[in-house]
């Protein structure tokens, strides 16, 4: 089974700790943790602290906090999400114009190495790293806010790229974020992704967290 990341931007930030536990408790082994500045991206989110705030449920559970620095300058926030208890930290292409170096000072600082691109940047851009990274993030909707729908050319980006890690036999994850839902999950693995990031389709509408992700394993068992 692929890896369901619920996207903790869409959950109750009243009741965090709760939403995390009830993902968790569902069968998720990932938090993925949505950092934005309102620079980069038209919306601002939350720091450090917050990640430190939910680094005691994911070790209880043996989970991984997965975040996604949709920021501008990230160098200089890596070490302080490291210290919070990031197990990976993303970094997008077009914000590092020297993202071979940033991917080394994630890997320096003990986490998982990814670097994410948007619904327009073409692939080439991760020709001369994509030996080195952990994981790769295919944003399937324009980064900035949660429950837009998926963009229908990403299932096309998914495919070559997986195509390319394959080439490279390289170990990295394929992880795809926006617009994932029960409904298009089985597509989006048999391209090739093998996380999926979801937001409101695990914390929203009128079923609970546990439905929901039982939603998605129903629909990936079809994959056997």
């Amino acid at each position: 089974m692929p890896t369901l990341a619920p996207s903790m931007i869409a959950a109750d930030y009243g009741r965090l700790d709760a939403q995390a536990r009830e993902a968790l408790d569902a069968g998720a082994e990932w938090l993925h943790i949505d950092v934005m500045d309102g620079h980069f991206v038209p919306n601002i989110t939350i720091g450090p602290g917050v990640v430190n705030a939910l680094h005691p449920v994911a070790n209880e559970y043996d989970a991984l906090l997965d975040v996604h620095l949709m920021i501008e300058n990230p160098e200089r926030y890596i070490d302080a999400f490291a210290d919070a208890g990031a197990g990976v930290i993303t970094v997008h292409a077009e914000a590092c114009p020297h993202l071979h170096r940033v991917v080394q000072q994630i890997q320096a600082a003990g986490c998982r190495a990814g670097v994410a691109l948007n619904p327009a940047t073409p692939l080439g851009h991760l020709e001369a790293i994509l030996p080195k990274v952990d994981l790769v993030l295919v944003m399937s909707v324009n980064p900035g806010f949660s429950g837009q729908a998926f963009i229908p050319q990403s299932t096309n980006k998914i495919q070559r790229l997986r195509r390319q890690l394959n080439a490279l036999g390289s170990k990295a994850r394929l992880e795809v974020d926006g617009g994932v839902k029960p409904g298009n999950a089985l597509k989006l693995v048999q391209a090739g992704a093998d996380v999926l990031v979801a937001g409101s389709a695990v914390f929203g509408g009128d079923d609970t967290v546990e439905q929901n992700v039982e939603a998605f394993r129903s629909a990936l068992t079809l994959k056997v």
